[in-house]
């Protein structure tokens, strides 16, 4: 049985999109960046810890399968996570504007006997937002609980001048790498 821990709706929505079906696991992992830690070390490493901290509640489970994943803007060695408020938001949006960043989304399968990860790295470059378009973004409120404060499948599409990788990489679960991933489980054909 795969189990998904996260919950995302995104990632519950990306995952379902690859027609199988799966248990979902909240989990509760304290994303802290270690210092000197390289970013797609630490997105790795979360994203690890989310799949084992799922892994240890359905141990007992037979042919338990469980799928963590994270996903993290990141702009001159700097991760942006989720906006703490508005103010943080805007900070995240201005930095972003008329620049390419990175989005880096790791993915690890675990069951009891073995594991395996992928990483994917997106590069996107906004057009340059005005503080007006930037204001009436985070009024929507679409900005809160994602990371680098955007959600790249709502209205912040408009913001993406050009896209380098995985669309859904960027989302929360980089479909491809997924796929693979669960292929060599035997969860797919």
């Amino acid at each position: 049985m795969l189990y998904l821990a996260s919950q995302s709706p995104r990632r519950r929505e990306l995952l379902a999109q690859l027609g199988l079906e799966f248990g979902l696991l909240d989990v509760d992992v304290p994303e802290q960046r270690e210092p000197g830690e390289p970013p797609a070390a630490y997105v790795s490493r979360v994203a690890r810890e989310k799949a084992g901290a799922g892994l240890l509640q359905v141990v007992g489970g037979r042919d338990a399968v469980v799928l963590g994943a994270d996903t993290e803007v990141v702009l001159d060695d700097e991760v942006f996570g989720k906006p703490a408020d508005a103010g943080d938001a805007a900070r995240m949006l201005q930095r972003l504007s008329g620049r390419v960043h990175e989005c880096i989304s790791s993915v690890w399968v675990l069951s009891a006997g073995r594991e395996q990860h992928a990483t994917c790295i997106t590069q996107v470059r906004f057009e340059k937002l005005t503080d007006a378009r930037i204001e009436a973004y985070i009024a929507t409120g679409e900005c809160f609980g994602k990371a680098g404060a955007y959600a790249i499948q709502g209205r912040a599409a408009a913001f993406v001048a050009h896209l380098s990788g995985s669309h859904s990489g960027v989302m929360g679960l980089p479909l491809h790498e997924t796929a693979r991933l669960l292929r060599d489980f035997g969860l797919m054909d």
